[in-house]
């Protein structure tokens, strides 16, 4: 059973022009010591459907629509909120987006995490310290006592985010919510964050839910991948079949659009062309169409299918897809790869 499991969720946002259906039937399921990667552009449903795990989206203007998210089996969306004040941190915790505005300014670091450790378990000011000086050694902070009584604004990007993650684990929940960690990092920065996530979770075997929109950053950190498009999940395979035989034309162009070594610098870099359809009054089709080049290559009796009729999301060999016509898997030759035999 999973640890996590997210099942037809649909959360909107009551704004003057109507209702936004942020999040529009989604379903995903995270398994204790895996890690769940979500990806998809800006604006696609990410952070809203892991804010929605913790109940922290705003309302108003945010509008539960439907759906379930279990935790354990228990319905988190159902819960008193006694439970869930006891169930955030504790079972279930978030590293946000942008360490520079998720700690609090004007207290110092070791009264951030006294707070956590006070509430949670009841700890005095001197065995507080004790632990959160251990976490933040444990996170790779240099001289952990020195820097639990500083200010937010003393300390760089990365420890920022290394304290995020400190006060995440503090707990040691069962489920880690990483929503974009790394986005405000420089690239050494990002890769030491990523390589302690990894070392964490193998010590602790924390299921852990990545959402980001780099998908080298999903190639490295992930088991599984959900790929969303305009408020819907349009993919959900393992993460080499994913990188192997994409069967969304989305989730194609998104491989595609990655620099490769050895193409050469003048080469143009592959995009996808057009924009998000709005949420507001979204198609009655394929939410993808008018901007997927599959679909120019099908007959007009298809393409019309594509424009007029919704695509479920459907099993296949080796996950799931929503598209009418999903791309065909590539034939391997014996001896070869399917990833050579794509290139």
């Amino acid at each position: 059973m999973p640890l996590l499991d997210i099942d037809n969720l649909q959360v909107g946002f009551d704004t003057e022009a109507g209702l936004l259906r942020a999040v529009d039937g989604v379903s995903m399921a995270v398994e204790a010591g895996r890690t769940l990667g979500v990806v998809g552009e800006s604006g696609c449903g990410k952070s809203v459907t892991a804010s929605s795990v913790l109940r922290l989206v705003p309302s108003p203007p945010g509008v539960m629509l439907g759906g379930s998210i279990r935790f354990d089996g228990r319905d988190i969306l159902q819960m008193p909120r006694a439970d869930l004040q006891q169930l955030r941190g504790r079972d279930i915790a978030m590293i946000f987006q942008d360490p520079m505005t998720s700690l609090n300014p004007v207290f110092t670091i070791e009264r951030q995490l006294f707070e956590v450790l006070s509430l949670r378990f009841g700890l005095d000011r001197a065995a507080a310290r004790l632990r959160s000086a251990e976490m933040l050694r444990t996170v790779g902070i240099a001289d952990p006592d020195a820097r639990l009584d500083v200010y937010p604004h003393e300390l760089s990007g990365g420890m920022k985010q290394r304290v995020m993650i400190a006060m995440a684990l503090l707990c040691e929940p069962r489920v880690l919510i990483a929503d974009e960690p790394t986005t405000a990092l420089d690239v050494t920065v990002q890769a030491q964050i990523l390589h302690l996530m990894r070392e964490l979770q193998r010590k602790t075997g924390t299921a852990l839910l990545f959402i980001t929109h780099d998908m080298g950053v999903i190639a490295e950190m992930c088991d599984d991948v959900v790929v969303m498009y305009a408020g819907r999940v349009v993919e959900s395979r393992p993460v080499v079949a994913l990188f192997e035989a994409p069967r969304h034309p989305y989730t194609h162009g998104l491989l595609s659009s990655i620099p490769r070594k050895g193409v050469g610098h003048k080469a143009a870099l592959p995009t996808i062309e057009g924009t998000v359809p709005s949420l507001l009054n979204p198609p009655p089709g394929c939410r993808f169409a008018d901007r997927c080049t599959h679909r120019h290559s099908l007959p007009p009796e298809s393409q019309q299918r594509c424009r007029s009729h919704d695509p479920a999301l459907a099993a296949d060999d080796n996950g799931w897809v929503a598209c009418h016509f999903p791309l065909a898997v590539p034939r391997v030759a014996p001896g070869e790869s399917p990833a050579g035999a794509s290139a």
